[in-house]
């Protein structure tokens, strides 16, 4: 792991020790917090340990639809790709 990063999310600082460079740390950290400030403007009343816990679920929320277009991106690459495959085979027999 690489030297600790500071970083601040939702006026708290945190020593961060992390395999990715500094600059993508800071990047990390500004999306947590400003899904920290968006969660928190949109619903009134709620603790900053429910804030964190609707943070993590919106995140991972994110992370599991990237995960499905990822998954679809590629099998469609892999149907087309066969497709492809196929026609090229079909004329050079």
């Amino acid at each position: 792991m690489k030297k600790p990063a500071r970083i601040e999310i939702f006026d708290h600082e945190y020593l961060i020790r992390s395999d990715e460079d500094e600059e993508q740390v800071q990047i990390i950290a500004q999306f947590v917090n400003d899904k920290f400030v968006e969660i928190k403007d949109n619903v009134t009343g709620l603790s900053e340990l429910k804030i964190a816990i609707l943070v993590s679920f919106h995140i991972t929320a994110e992370y599991f639809q990237t995960l499905k277009k990822h998954e679809d991106l590629t099998s469609d690459i892999q149907k087309r790709s066969r497709t492809l495959n196929y026609q090229i085979d079909s004329i050079l027999t």
